[in-house]
């Protein structure tokens, strides 16, 4: 039993997609598992498209973006299917469809499943909530569907291995500064420069990681941790202040991703696989630009992919994880840029009139509707 018999650094909704290649005869695992991820890729694509169609996209901008992502595993490489970082995307992009369809419960429970495979996904949570209050739609169920979720994929493991369980959460917690983080990348420049004395240590905890030590690192740990949660924060009182259209959903949704994972303090290649069914949904130059940043962070990941002894020897190729980082902030900054300028939407940002699930919802599509005739 994972957690109770032997320690297991991912969440317990990661075994939802763990377990079932299991359960076939030996020898089949690694064929199912990657089987699997090429199945949540297509359903990515079809997911990807319905939020596009609903966003009111072009044929051009529809079919283009879906050909860009229908290429990403070019980029990615074969980290794509040997990883389940495509199983949280799919989620979060899934919800994020969800709530432009006005299917609120539905939304926040397949939030709360990525939540439970990939803690990432809560820092969507915020953004989800506040279109629902800028659009006077009840948070009450919804925030119960995302609990009752999350904790069906979680309690069954909790109830058996309970210690395992805090083991996990507290080794991810406790991890240090991971050479491949925004933060270590400035270290790892000013090794190479001759201005600093960088050393890289296995991590401290039972989750696998390479680490620089020192007391400088483990304060850029905290200073990592803080910008990460004023990136999420500064999207949503941005997004906030603007008003509650689809494609200023959208652009939140790709900055709140990009922020939370550019200053995140352990950064491994596939995590940008979070930001694929986003990101290259933002429409117009900066939806453009931001794609372009994404795809060369996927390809610098590539390309030190297999050679993490040089990264871990502090060889040259770490000028390679430098630049990716740089893509990365570059990337949230574009965004938040674009967030800033979109603080009154024009009519084509408009989502299409939801469906009619209740008085207060009939209201609220009568008020949109009536917006869009007056613009």
């Amino acid at each position: 039993m994972p957690y109770r018999d032997f320690f297991v650094e991912y969440p317990p909704g990661a075994f939802v997609v763990f377990t079932p290649p299991a359960l076939l005869p030996d020898g089949w695992y690694l064929h199912a598992f990657k089987a699997s991820m090429v199945l949540f890729g297509l359903a990515m694509l079809f997911v990807a498209g319905l939020v596009l169609a609903r966003l009111g996209a072009g044929a051009c901008r529809l079919y283009g973006t879906l050909f860009a992502l229908a290429l990403t595993p070019l980029a990615v490489g074969p980290i794509l299917l040997n990883t389940y970082d495509l199983w949280p995307a799919l989620l979060v992009a899934a919800g994020l469809a969800a709530l432009l369809y006005g299917r609120d419960v539905l939304s926040f429970g397949l939030l709360g499943a990525a939540f439970a495979a990939k803690l990432y996904a809560i820092a969507l949570l915020p953004l989800f909530c506040l279109w629902l209050w800028r659009r006077d739609r009840s948070l009450a169920r919804p925030l119960a569907g995302l609990g009752v979720v999350s904790l069906a994929l979680v309690a069954p493991f909790a109830m058996l291995g309970w210690g395992g369980v805090v083991d996990s959460v507290d080794a991810q917690a406790g991890r240090g500064l991971q050479i491949e983080s925004l933060p270590a990348a400035f270290l790892l420049a000013a090794h190479r420069l001759g201005a600093y004395e960088a050393e890289v240590t296995a991590g401290a905890t039972a989750a696998l990681s390479r680490d620089v030590a020192g007391g400088l690192p483990d304060a850029l740990v905290i200073a990592a941790t803080l910008a990460q949660v004023a990136a999420v924060a500064l999207v949503a009182l941005l997004f906030a202040r603007g008003r509650p259209e689809g494609e200023r959903l959208v652009l939140a949704a790709a900055a709140t991703l990009a922020g939370f994972l550019a200053f995140t303090r352990f950064l491994s290649p596939q995590y940008v696989i979070w930001l694929l069914p986003v990101v290259p949904l933002v429409a117009g130059r900066s939806g453009f630009a931001a794609a372009v940043a994404l795809g060369g962070a996927l390809v610098l990941g590539r390309l030190w992919f297999f050679h993490y002894r040089d990264v871990f020897g502090l060889d040259g190729i770490v000028w390679l994880v430098v630049l990716r980082d740089g893509l990365l902030a570059g990337l949230y900054g574009v965004l938040v840029v674009a967030l800033l300028r979109t603080k009154t939407p024009s009519s084509s940002n408009s989502v299409a009139q939801e469906p009619l699930r209740s008085s207060s919802a009939r209201g609220t599509a009568v008020v949109d509707a009536a917006e869009r005739r007056s613009r």
